[in-house]
């Protein structure tokens, strides 16, 4: 008999231990399904304000927003008349250079002046404002000259030709990044100066850079 209350006990214990087991997991199952109530209320409302959020976001800065100035219409011209002198040139650059570095900075030059081309028509369209379709009487003149020589005559003539050209640009760019109210300008104006010093840096780069030239780029700035 006393045996066989030993083993009644340990059965008991099991039962109790079974019951509280049960009765755990049924209030991990309501705190479970209280949470993901609560929850999902949460996100429905986290995502009836994403639309709002996300066009807070975009606002002026995706869309044509801001006044565009005569400053501004001067600038996407001159980028436009950039590239349609210096994309010829770094392509001269390539079959008439001497020099691998002036070759380098004739691939710079086309790269980064055909990326800016694309930008600068998409701008125009989207602002309604028209640009060029040819480069100035001066800068097709500047691509005749190098079309003329080769070796280190065309590298040196590169160099002065490209690094005024940019340097005096460079100034332009400044002031409109600085000043304009339209978001596409100062986009535009953010890329024209990123574009800018890299190609002065390889034309630096060179060891062809004169003072003279720089003399002359340093002539324009305003007093």
């Amino acid at each position: 008999m006393k045996s066989h209350a030993r083993n009644a006990r340990p059965a008991s214990n099991r039962g109790r231990l079974i019951a509280a087991a049960l009765a755990f997991t049924t209030v991990i199952a309501a705190v479970s399904v209280w949470l993901w109530q609560r929850n999902g209320s949460a996100d429905e409302s986290v995502s009836a304000d994403l639309p709002a959020a996300s066009a807070a976001l975009a606002g002026p800065r995706a869309g044509n927003t801001g006044t565009v100035t005569a400053l501004d219409k001067t600038f996407l011209t001159k980028v436009r008349q950039a590239g349609l002198w210096e994309m010829p040139a770094g392509r001269l650059a390539q079959t008439h250079a001497s020099s691998e570095a002036i070759k380098r900075a004739g691939m710079h030059v086309l790269d980064g002046h055909s990326k800016l081309d694309q930008l600068v028509r998409e701008d125009s369209e989207a602002l309604n404002v028209p640009i060029p379709d040819q480069a100035t009487p001066e800068q097709q003149g500047w691509v005749d000259q190098l079309k003329k020589v080769r070796g280190h005559a065309f590298d040196q003539l590169f160099v002065d030709l490209l690094r005024a050209s940019h340097g005096k640009v460079f100034i332009t760019i400044g002031e409109v990044r600085a000043t304009t109210k339209n978001a596409l300008v100062r986009r535009l104006a953010t890329q024209a100066n990123n574009t800018v010093q890299d190609h002065m840096d390889v034309l630096e780069d060179t060891g062809l850079v004169s003072d003279a030239t720089l003399d002359d780029v340093a002539s324009t700035i305003p007093k």
